[in-house]
């Protein structure tokens, strides 16, 4: 019998497109009535046509004061124009040669004169530029880094992070300075001695931990100093085993001290068949968290069926697993603003679909709610390894940052984008406050995250990662919880509702602002098949906080099948909800009502038609009580009989599976190539 194989689906991903962080400014049209007009009307006009931040230190300085400005002519430059510009005691300090736009210093009572005329389109200050990048600055992970600096500079020490991926170029400016910790083979092929062949592990090392000595710092990872511990398991195909992947994971639990392990991430996975309870790296998994290492899983990039439409059920193993962080992908439109995110169309969503099979023959699918977050993924530019297949391949990747190999940047798209970004957060979290187990790190990351609007739980989980709100909150928590990672106490309690926070201090304002925007945590947690929320998660120590422990325990069920708190692991002050909604954008509680949540005896949700008594989606893509997913009357996917093929998630259009008399067709598709592959089904 073949073993199980990592399997690459179609690598889609597109240049990212540079937008500017536009300035604050006052809507509306320029002057219609020339350059003499007066009175409110044209202090109205002259406020639309120049930059907040401009017209604020205009209008509070001397009007003699000097201000240096960009003016934007409505057309090319003329001598009516120039003149003005001396008339006003202006001086140009630089003009662009292929924009109309101007460096001018002038008085301040300049500027308004100059709005006032018809032939001037904008005028906006020339503001102080710091070396931010997109990512960084909308996780929220730039405002984070700047509460403890001296934390944040022990890079030495620092917490490790796992990557189990296709390798790691450790040459490359972005990860280089001896911040590669370790790295190991897991796979045979030979690679000529390239480091990352295939050059996906590279990309999502440095999302995790990618320093800050690349474009000025355009492009820093999650944990730009962190340390990564590089283990290949996958080839330069990208494929790799089950086998493999759980050789390398032995390997991290049994040398988590050694390098100070505390994250793995894994931005691979394969479709979910067997049930979390059983499936073999899922189990590896509880393992790992059990023993105090946080777990970060891709979620997958199935979401939608090669129609469009939505796909739900979809989320790969072993992102299945109860105890993983799993991470979904959002799309930021390429601006700093959280104001405009949502969740990608392809990123795969829940509930989960593995499933066991009794006596009888009748499925119990587990139908757990995830992902548990989001994190952004769609066109995201972190570093490309020398010479990596996918780049050869695919040369429209190369994002154009340099073309020194060794600060080479490329762009891609996929949940295996977003994971690392959570992971490399997690170990911030950690190295704030080491005492923080895999099940507070991951409470900690739900409840601060940012619920986008007009999606539901199965999609975003509790919302979008919040880097600040979760480093915020994780320095409130006290340092003196049980050690749960020496394993010399490893058995030390603390009683339910114990005080969490630090002494005297009080529960953090649930908002943050980045960029101008300032959004609601979500101020709760996600649980299997419910949520939970109230302040006192985060004020009372929960039991659910413990390890050999999972947050889901704390539900449980009655005789009837309906979900009901257990107050042996929740504290009283928490607020348990049996419903999953779709997000208002304000908190986890609100919104439309999605499921009720329901259990029946088979464990299987019952709800007000997405889910049917035997636990099965109807929705625009319907889920049949096989495991069979329709959509407009054509077969897309059969659980039940679907080959057990691992998926490296950076794609923003799956693979396309088949299934007809017991053979399983995979159709793989990459920017350049395809290919088809025929599997006897078992």
């Amino acid at each position: 019998m073949d073993k199980p194989r990592l399997k690459l689906f179609r690598l889609a991903a597109w240049l990212l497109i540079p937008v500017l962080l536009l300035p604050f400014t006052f809507a509306g049209a320029s002057a219609s009535n020339g350059s003499s007009g007066r009175g409110r009307d044209a202090d109205s006009r002259r406020g639309w046509k120049v930059s907040a931040d401009l017209l604020e230190r205009v209008r509070k300085g001397g009007g003699n004061d000097k201000v240096t400005a960009i003016v934007q002519p409505k057309e090319d430059w003329n001598d009516d124009e120039e003149g003005a510009l001396v008339a006003h005691g202006a001086r140009v300090k630089h003009q662009h040669e292929n924009f109309s736009a101007r460096v001018v210093e002038m008085p301040a009572a300049a500027v308004e004169a100059l709005a006032a005329r018809d032939d001037i389109e904008y005028i906006s200050a020339d503001r102080e530029m710091h070396a931010l990048g997109h990512i960084s600055l909308t996780t929220g992970t730039d405002a984070a880094r700047t509460m403890d600096t001296s934390v944040m500079q022990a890079s030495k020490t620092g917490v490790g992070i796992a990557v189990l991926d296709s390798g790691v170029d450790y040459n490359h400016v972005s990860l280089g300075a001896g911040r590669v910790s370790a790295n190991l083979l897991f796979t045979t092929d030979g690679v000529n001695g390239k480091l990352d062949a295939f050059g996906h592990g590279t990309h999502v090392a440095s999302a995790a931990a990618g320093s800050a000595l690349i474009a000025s710092g355009a492009y820093n990872g999650a944990a730009n100093d962190g340390q990564i511990i590089s283990l290949r398991v996958l080839d330069a195909q990208g494929s790799g085993s089950v086998s493999k992947l759980l050789e390398a994971m032995d390997w991290v639990i049994t040398n988590r001290y050694l390098y100070n392990i505390r994250v793995v991430n894994l931005s691979l996975g394969m479709p979910a068949i067997d049930s979390y309870k059983v499936d073999p790296v899922c189990k590896a998994v509880r393992k790992m968290v059990d023993l105090g290492i946080v777990v970060v899983c891709a979620a997958g990039n199935d979401g939608k069926n090669a129609s469009g439409q939505k796909v739900y059920g979809q989320i790969h193993s072993p992102g299945i697993e109860p105890s993983a962080i799993t991470v979904g992908a959002s799309n930021t439109l390429g601006t700093d603003s959280r104001a405009d995110d949502v969740v990608t169309t392809y990123s795969s969503r829940g509930p989960t679909r593995g499933y066991y099979t009794d006596l009888a023959g009748i499925k119990h699918y587990d139908n757990l709610v995830k992902p548990d977050i989001v994190a952004p993924g769609n066109k995201v530019i972190w570093a490309a390894a020398a010479d990596n297949l996918l780049l050869l391949n695919n040369p429209q990747l190369d994002a154009g940052v340099s073309t020194d190999p060794k600060k080479r940047m490329m762009v891609m798209n996929g949940t295996s984008m977003a994971a690392p970004l959570v992971a490399g957060a997690a170990s911030l979290l950690l190295r704030h406050n080491p005492r923080l187990t895999p099940n507070m790190v991951k409470a900690i990351l739900m409840y601060t995250a940012q619920p986008l609007a007009g999606f539901n739980q199965y999609e975003q989980g509790a919302g979008q990662l919040n880097v600040e709100g979760a480093v915020r909150l994780a320095k409130l928590i006290r340092t003196d919880l049980p050690q749960y990672w020496n394993p010399s106490v490893l058995n030390v309690t603390m009683p339910l509702g114990t005080t969490l926070l630090k002494s005297g201090a009080v529960a953090p304002t649930p908002t943050t602002t980045i960029a101008g925007y300032t959004f609601n945590w979500s101020r709760g947690i996600v649980l299997d098949h419910a949520t939970c929320s109230g302040v006192d998660l985060i004020t009372k120590y929960q039991k659910i906080y413990g390890t050999g422990v999972i947050l889901a325990d704390a539900t449980k069920v009655d005789a009837l099948g309906v979900i009901l708190a257990d107050f042996t692991m929740l504290s009283n002050g928490v607020i348990l909800s049996d419903r999953l909604m779709t997000s208002t954008g304000t908190a986890l509680a609100d919104g439309t009502l999605l499921s009720d949540g329901t259990l029946l005896s088979d464990g299987s949700l019952l709800t007000d038609g997405t889910l049917l008594a035997d636990g099965t989606l109807l929705s625009d893509g319907t889920l049949l009580s096989d495991g069979t997913l329709l959509s407009d009357g054509s077969l897309v996917n059969d659980f039940s009989t679907q080959a057990q093929n691992f998926a490296l998630f950076g794609d923003d259009t799956p693979a396309m599976v088949a299934v007809k008399d017991g053979t399983t067709t995979t159709t793989t598709t990459t920017a350049t190539t395809s290919s088809t592959t025929t599997k006897k089904g078992k």
